[in-house]
């Protein structure tokens, strides 16, 4: 009698790869993209350089897939924020929604956009190049809400879409700095809270 069953093609993952991945992203928020070995990443997501490849390809192909989880989970405040009905509202979201990113008791202080890249040289060129991409993307989001704002009234005639946005970003990455030097949550909620005192900032 003939066996018809197919034997198995490949060789199936032995690990969770959204589980590796969060891990790695951690390891890239907490260390950057040049402090992260390859030895820390693999260790963190506890696989061998062999199947990190496999699965993620190489490191700066797993950088920019942890900045993708990265910004549909802990930086997901960004685009939500846009979603306020109001100009003040929608700065208002986005800085508290940084306040609450950068010191959550469960991840690194400060915010993996920021400070993925800020000390590297040549090898981290291309982790640079992904954060300021993913940074200047977040300006223009803004600064397309603050227009949109604009033409519907909510913000002033003469008001500078872009110029507002380059301020909340400002505020926001600065407060990113700070709370990876060890400011307090309540600390930096007041960082906010001025920066919103008056608003639109003359």
């Amino acid at each position: 009698m003939t066996d018809h069953r197919k034997a198995p093609i490949g060789r199936p993952r032995g690990f969770d790869v959204e589980q590796a991945l969060k891990r790695a992203m951690l390891v890239f928020w907490e260390r950057g993209y040049e402090g992260a070995s390859l030895t820390d990443l693999t260790g963190a997501m506890g696989i061998t350089r062999t199947s990190m490849y496999a699965a993620f390809g190489n490191k700066e192909q797993l950088f920019r897939r942890a900045v993708e989880l990265y910004t549909g989970g802990p930086a997901s405040y960004g685009l939500r924020a846009l979603e306020e009905p109001t100009a003040k509202a929608v700065a208002t979201a986005f800085l508290n929604g940084t306040v609450q990113a950068t010191t959550r008791p469960d991840c690194p202080s400060g915010c993996l956009g920021v400070q993925g890249s800020l000390a590297s040289g040549d090898l981290g060129r291309p982790a640079r190049d992904v954060l300021t991409a993913w940074r200047n993307d977040a300006r223009l989001h803004l600064e397309r809400r603050f227009r949109r704002a604009i033409d519907e009234g909510d913000l002033p005639r003469d008001a500078d879409a872009g110029r507002l946005a380059r301020y909340v970003m400002a505020v926001s990455f600065g407060m990113a700095v700070q709370a990876a030097s060890g400011t307090s949550r309540d600390d930096l909620q007041a960082v906010a809270d001025t920066a919103l005192r008056n608003w639109p900032p003359a």
